[in-house]
């Protein structure tokens, strides 16, 4: 089978972890007879200094004619005093619209052999973690109707609205039930109802999607609660749904608990099997070119793309197994080394690569 990837290797580090996992692409390709085909493309800060422009027309139209979309990271202080409309992470919004992309999946697990990697006390975590955000990824604050006002009894003003239709709750509450069917049959859905009128809306929509599901459990957090309790009882929770904006901090707050951002993978899917795969971290431009980042979040999120898109399950599982191998015979990039010695960006990469 031949697969069509479209590659955003954007800035600062995302290059760099790109490159590592097309090579573990290309040995899962070697090893189970696929061939996938490459088309790199500029978005970000990459394609404001070549075009002018965080997002061009042809990175939308290629990323819209391939099979899937392999992103590494946008966005750094260079391009930090440009208008809002013109930063690098518009780029990152205009691709989730352009490309009908509603639902961010973004797994938080604890690789026991970094265990003692999570900020969380030992006892917290022991026997494991394993939570699945489902963040709505196209509706709500960040695509709602935003502004300034010149003048109002406190002066100047901005503003920005919160929205959200009732088929943008119901779909990505369908994802995650049927989600939560493969796992652990629990959702806990996060709004905060007891103050804004959005909420009140998606928390009525899941409960009725919910009804759908008789075996699926459903609890409904406050947000603030569930920050809460995201740190001192983690293990309660299975799928997490929620708005935008909510599920860009959670996630980020469930990806932190791990003991190392750069461990976690993502995915953003559309209706049927498209999807943009990226690691949670961002691109990290202090470390840029030194050959310090950590690839695995990227690798792992090639694997969610041969599970989700292309339907490959043995080759993502091989994957899984060869990031898990890596770690268990001791490796280590230099963010989770905890004072060990630890490979590089490459070094790693040929490693996974060779263990699958």
């Amino acid at each position: 089978m031949n697969y069509n990837i479209a590659v955003v290797p954007g800035d600062g580090i995302g290059p760099e972890v790109v490159s590592e996992t097309i090579g573990v692409l290309d040995k899962v390709g070697e090893k189970f007879g696929h061939t996938f085909t490459y088309q790199y493309v500029l978005a970000g800060g990459a394609a404001i200094d070549e075009t002018g422009r965080c997002l061009p027309d042809e990175t939308v139209e290629i990323c819209k004619n391939s099979d899937a979309v392999l992103l590494g990271a946008v966005g750094g202080p260079k391009w930090d005093s440009l208008p809002g409309d013109e930063r690098p992470e518009r780029a990152l919004l205009g691709l989730r619209k352009a490309l009908g992309l509603f639902a961010n999946l973004r797994p938080a697990m604890v690789f026991d052999e970094l265990a003692d990697a999570s900020p969380l006390k030992p006892e917290i975590i022991e026997g494991g973690l394993d939570i699945a955000v489902v963040r709505e990824l196209t509706g709500g604050i960040y695509f709602g109707k935003k502004g300034t006002v010149a003048s109002t009894d406190l002066g100047p003003a901005a503003y920005d609205v919160e929205q959200y239709a009732e088929e943008e709750v119901r779909r990505i509450a369908k994802v995650a039930f049927d989600m939560a069917m493969k796992r652990n049959r629990k959702v806990t859905s996060v709004d905060k109802a007891n103050v804004l009128e959005s909420s009140r809306l998606w928390r009525r929509v899941v409960a009725e999607v919910a009804k759908d599901y008789p075996e699926v459990e459903l609890e409904n957090f406050y947000v603030d609660n569930a920050a809460m309790q995201l740190v001192r009882n983690p293990k309660q929770f299975d799928v997490i749904v929620t708005s935008n904006i909510f599920g860009d901090i959670l996630s980020d707050e469930a990806s932190q608990i791990t003991g190392s951002i750069g461990m976690l993978p993502s995915a953003s899917l559309a209706k049927g099997n498209f999807g943009m795969y990226e690691p949670v971290h961002g691109s990290a431009p202090d470390i840029a070119g030194r050959d310090l980042a950590n690839p695995i979040a990227t690798i792992l999120s090639a694997a969610m793309m041969l599970r989700y898109t292309f339907g490959l399950g043995e080759e993502a599982d091989a994957v899984e197994s060869a990031v898990k191998r890596f770690l268990s015979e001791g490796y280590r990039t230099p963010d989770i080394a905890a004072g060990k010695a630890s490979v590089g960006t490459k070094e790693a990469g040929r490693l996974i690569a060779d263990m699958i």
